[in-house]
This record gives structure tokens, sequence and C-alpha cells, in this order.
């Protein structure tokens, strides 16, 4: 199979692994809070969005895609931009019982999201084969979700100094932070959002 792979897959490999790399170092903060950690998991998720662009780069400059491609940078894009900020959340302070709804509810629509756009791209695609447009917000917008996770992080506004507080709804406790991640995920899947693909 690796046979298979062009240079550019490799870079979707690095995005992935950067993705993966992040989720673990937030589970050793939970177990070991050590703040390191959480700020190594920040930086790389830049490097994923990096190897994330210089995938098709390299895919366009060379001429060459495998066939693997496409799927495989949905898949990284995924695990990097979709469940790797959920579980920053997560690890951050966002653990009510709602928090967890909005934040599987945002890795749901990251999800529905690339798989909407490997369905109609080439639907979408002019002459050239180019996209003109994407619908809905693309998964890589989720990084400013981080940045802002990470300006928290930094200023001492997590865990049980979260910024906005917790409120208490029926059987579960929101905090209303989390509602970001509700509102990019409605932004990913909308199908009235036009953003010009560059």
């Amino acid at each position: 199979m690796i046979r298979s792979f062009s240079l550019a897959d490799f870079f979707t490999l690095a995005n992935a692994a950067s993705g993966t790399v992040a989720i673990f170092l937030c589970l050793s903060y939970v177990d070991e809070h050590v703040r390191t950690y959480v700020w190594i998991a920040f930086g790389l998720l830049p490097v994923a969005l990096a190897c994330d662009i210089l995938d098709g780069t390299i895919a366009r400059w060379r001429r060459k895609h495998s066939p693997l491609g496409a799927d495989l940078d949905s898949l990284a894009d995924v695990v990097s931009f979709g469940v790797a900020p959920a579980v920053l959340g997560f690890t951050l302070g966002l653990r009510g019982a709602w928090d967890m709804v909005a934040l599987v509810y945002f890795v749901a629509c990251g999800i529905s999201r690339l798989a909407r756009y490997n369905v109609t791209a080439s639907s979408l695609s002019d002459a050239s084969g180019k996209v003109k447009y994407y619908e809905g917000t693309p998964i890589p917008t989720s990084l400013l979700l981080v940045l802002v996770l990470g300006i928290l992080f930094g200023t001492g506004r997590v865990h049980d100094q979260i910024w906005l507080g917790a409120v208490r709804i029926g059987p579960g406790t929101l905090h209303p932070l989390s509602l970001m991640f509700f509102v990019s995920g409605s932004a990913m899947v909308s199908a009235t959002l036009r953003i010009p693909k560059p």
C-alpha cells in the first residue's frame, strides 16, 4: 500500500500524526497536570494545518495524486481539526454533560462537512476541475476555537475558572463556552454559507 502513496500523502499523514500526538498530550495532561503538554498540543495543531496546506500544494505542483489522496486528507482533517480541538476543550474544563453533547455535535458536523465536500466536489468544480467555493466553513477554521482556548489557558481561565462559568440545565451542566463548538459545527454544515476557495 505504501508504494501507492504520493509525496503529498506523507504530508497528509504528518497532519494526522500531529493531531493524534496533540490528543495523546491532552490525555497525559489530564493524568499528570504538566502544563507543557497542553502548550505542545496547541503548537501541533498549526503544524497540522501547515501539513494540510503543503499536501495540496505538493500534489498540484507535482501534478500527482494518489487514489487515496482525497479520502486520506479528509480522515486526517477529522483527527486534527475535529477530534483534537474537541479533546482540548474537554481537557480544559468543558466536561459537563451538555458540553459533551456540543463537542460530539462539533465532531459529527466536521465529519459530515468533509463527506459532503468529497461527494459534491466534482459537481461544484469548474471546467478546469477547480472548486470555486466551499459550502459551509472548512474544518480547519476550528483553529479559531483552539486560539480562544489557548488564550484562556494562558490566562488561567480554564477548569474551575473557565470563562463564562457554568449553569445547571436539567440533569447536566453546561459551560456556555462550549457553545462556540456548537456554532462552529453548525457553520461547517450550513448549506447557505459559501466561502470562496483560494
